[in-house]
């Protein structure tokens, strides 16, 4: 073995070290406290041994029922994902603005991620204004709690549990959730929380 190769190597293991020991953990819990991460949520059981448990929270200075509406309009070719729309909405500004059309939202429907809308997550339950549950049970459940507080605020904590198979298509889509998910899901939360409590976002 060269010295080169070595030191590449070397670099890469660095590198995955890193990530596992300070990157991951980081991004696993991004804005949630210890009692958020730790505390089981509705739709937990649906994957019960997840390989990807992220758990991420914002507060928000708004009720939850000013900021449920956001979240029922979410979707590429719907409201967006008031995120990086060049990534994830076919490069149309996400919604600064409640849409009526777009406010029904029942189990059973498609939370579309597809350029033609038909494809995406499904939702699996809802409970408005506080608890909406995306995903397939056994394979990955995507949950948004709006929690109230006396304050008037809202602390919304959303969910990620995926289980990886090893497939392919499984693998891939599991190495991008690892490195681009906390990048889309901090910047929606950042934005819903500029949109539902009124202020400037992007």
């Amino acid at each position: 073995m060269g010295l080169r190769t070595g030191l590449k190597i070397l670099t890469i293991a660095a590198t995955v070290a890193a990530y596992v020991r300070v990157g991951r953990p980081w991004q696993l819990k991004w804005g949630a406290t210890p009692d958020e991460v730790s505390r089981p949520l509705p739709g937990d059981d649906l994957v019960p041994r997840p390989t990807f448990n992220a758990t991420r929270a914002i507060s928000i200075d708004a009720p939850p029922e000013r900021i449920w509406p956001w979240l029922v309009q979410v979707g590429t070719t719907r409201a967006g994902w008031y995120s990086y729309d060049l990534l994830d909405n076919l490069g149309h500004p996400s919604a600064r603005r409640i849409i009526p059309e777009l406010q029904r939202l029942a189990p059973g429907d498609v939370v579309p991620m597809s350029p033609d809308g038909r494809q995406g997550i499904r939702v699996h339950s809802l409970d408005e204004p506080h608890l909406m549950i995306w995903g397939t049970p056994g394979d990955t459940t995507w949950v948004w709690q709006l929690d109230a507080r006396p304050d008037g605020t809202t602390r919304v904590v959303t969910r990620i549990r995926s289980r990886i198979r090893w497939t392919p298509r499984s693998i891939a889509y599991s190495a991008l959730v690892e490195v681009a998910d906390i990048w889309m899901i901090r910047k929606m939360l950042l934005n819903l929380r500029d949109r539902a409590a009124g202020r400037g976002s992007d």
